[in-house]
């Protein structure tokens, strides 16, 4: 499997848990002493999309087109 490939994987993976996470939304919450903030992870797996974006827009090839006029 191709870096590509790996990359368009884990944003397939990481939508889904959003589409989960926006499906059924939980409330904050601390259970001993441990603070549990579904706003913070859903921001996390975006910043993770949006990583994956990047990498990937970096991978693919461009063309760029120039015209020259004399």
């Amino acid at each position: 499997m191709s870096d590509a490939e790996q990359i368009a994987q884990i944003k397939t993976q990481t939508l889904a848990l959003i589409a989960d996470i926006t499906a059924q939304p939980k409330p904050d919450y601390s259970i001993d002493g441990q603070n549990i903030s579904w706003a913070a992870y859903l921001a996390r797996l975006q910043e993770t999309v949006d990583w994956c974006d990047r990498q990937l827009a970096a991978a693919a090839p461009t063309e760029v087109r120039t015209q020259a006029f004399t």
